[in-house]
């Protein structure tokens, strides 16, 4: 795939790239598409390929015994799925599954670190995203512990909409449940929560938000600290 700064990729963190590098990097790129259910890593195996998403989003888990599963963090196209390799681990430390339709950009693992290796400019741009990712992973784990769950969901129904870039996405309850850690009976009752409140509507998986300013009032601190540290540290030359 051929490309240039003038054309961008999509994905705002190959588009950080300066024009060589962006239009080298974008050569040894697939484009792709993804479907909601596909395993792209699992904990502890090794990754083929690293993505960049330009539509859609992978949600990151990790799981307890085997068996249940927790959500850590959701890549969109603010970001990519393999950060890892950059801090030299060839395996990944979570659970990756595609959970809508998605585009993406591909890239083989050993293309991807040739890459590192050839330009410092290109270490720079994905360390800073190495340290986001890693801000986030830490923030979830505090999250997941200390706040309630209406809060928690308001905070993942913003995350989700930012990355679907629409105000309006599939998603289930059991979905829902997995990902924060708790049975269904308790998504029901936040969702209801919000919806009582006319900050969403949703019904069978179809999710709406109808007042962002409000469910932005409720969901946990972690929404707008999260957003400001990769401003911050994205933004830095």
């Amino acid at each position: 795939m051929s490309g240039n700064k003038s054309t961008p990729a999509g994905n705002t963190l190959l588009d950080a790239l300066s024009c060589g590098e962006h239009c080298r990097f974008l050569m040894d790129c697939t484009p792709v598409v993804l479907e909601s259910g596909e395993v792209l890593a699992t904990s502890g195996n090794p990754m083929d390929h690293v993505y960049f998403p330009t539509r859609g989003y992978i949600s990151l888990t990790v799981s307890a015994d085997g068996n249940a599963r927790l959500g850590i963090g959701l890549i969109g196209d603010e970001g990519m799925l393999g950060i890892s390799l950059a801090l030299g681990f060839d395996t990944s430390p979570l659970d990756a599954t595609v959970l809508a339709d998605t585009t993406a950009l591909r890239m083989e693992t050993g293309v991807f670190c040739h890459h590192l290796a050839s330009s410092p400019g290109l270490v720079q741009v994905f360390n800073r995203y190495a340290c986001v990712w890693i801000s986030q992973l830490v923030r979830a784990s505090s999250c997941n512990r200390f706040h309630p769950v209406e809060q928690r969901l308001a905070r993942r129904l913003l995350m989700t909409q930012d990355r679907a870039h629409s105000d309006r996405f599939y998603v289930t309850q059991q979905v829902l449940a997995g990902v924060l850690g708790v049975r269904r009976p308790a998504v029901n009752e936040a969702a209801s929560a919000l919806q009582d409140r006319r900050l969403i509507r949703y019904s069978r998986g179809d999710m709406r938000i109808v007042d962002r300013e409000g469910l932005e009032a409720i969901a946990c601190s972690c929404y707008a600290a999260e957003n400001a540290i990769y401003s911050c540290t994205m933004m830095q030359q």
